[in-house]
């Protein structure tokens, strides 16, 4: 965490992750940009977007990761923007996986998987025959979100991958930096909210009146899976205590204590 950049004004704010983003656009070309349909993303698509039109930029390619546990509220939101925003909506999604599953809790064999997901499996020390689909455990999360972005990035040969993630947001992203290099595949990081608090996010979004979604206004503060995220308090998430009560409280807390660990091998 940089706290000069921290220590900037909302505008200064606003006007740094423009420069990232617009730094990122010049050098790579073929780009991508992560949507998830949260309010982070959608801030930085937004950003994205004013960039390119500002700059006379063609907008990259939006990518939303169907982990097979998604919110309605969430597909509806992210297919929806992508219509008014006219974006180029790419889902990624382990297909191999969902093959074998109707819904949560149904048995994954690891004999009918393909080499790549039998080989990513052994990558983090699963040994067993089988497990059972839940997208937020850590079987779950590599395979359906970290596997399903790296095959997207491959199959699209993606050089510059752009997320909304910010240092005060979890732990394990406060040694983030705006650009970082990857391997497995090949591709840069570009993260331009990194400076942004939780409140900045709202304050940014508010002024601009940026669209967001309606399970924010329900009382939800961070979205993940479906079946595992709870909103933490009744009122719209803007008008939570942001101070006190953490932003992630609703996330499932499993994943959340193994989260360096999922981001070493390749999560967001």
């Amino acid at each position: 965490m940089d706290e000069k950049f921290m220590s900037l004004s909302l505008e200064e704010k606003i006007q740094k992750s423009k420069e990232v983003i617009e730094e990122g656009l010049k050098k790579y070309e073929k780009t991508a940009v992560a949507f998830t349909g949260g309010k982070d993303s959608t801030l930085l698509l937004w950003l994205v977007r004013e960039v390119c039109r500002e700059k006379g930029i063609p907008m990259p390619m939006a990518m939303f990761i169907n982990e097979g546990d998604v919110f309605e509220e969430v597909w509806e939101f992210v297919q929806r923007i992508a219509k008014e925003w006219n974006l180029d909506l790419r889902v990624a999604q382990n297909e191999d996986v969902l093959k074998q599953v109707s819904k949560l809790g149904d048995m994954v064999k690891v004999s009918k998987l393909n080499e790549i997901n039998r080989a990513e499996l052994k990558k983090i020390g699963f040994n067993g025959e089988e497990f059972p689909f839940e997208p937020e455990s850590f079987v779950g999360n590599h395979l359906m979100k970290t596997v399903a972005l790296k095959m997207f990035l491959k199959e699209n040969k993606i050089e510059a991958l752009f997320t909304g993630i910010r240092w005060d947001e979890q732990e394990a992203r406060r040694d983030e930096v705006y650009f970082s290099p990857r391997d497995d595949p090949e591709h840069v990081r570009v993260h331009p909210l990194l400076h942004f608090t939780e409140k900045e996010v709202w304050q940014t979004i508010r002024k601009y009146s940026i669209p967001v979604n309606k399970l924010y206004e329900k009382g939800y503060r961070s979205l993940g899976a479906k079946s595992s995220t709870l909103k933490v308090d009744d009122k719209p998430a803007w008008e939570q205590d942001l101070e006190k009560i953490p932003e992630r409280a609703g996330r499932r807390q499993d994943k959340e204590g193994i989260m360096r660990r999922l981001r070493e091998l390749g999560y967001m």
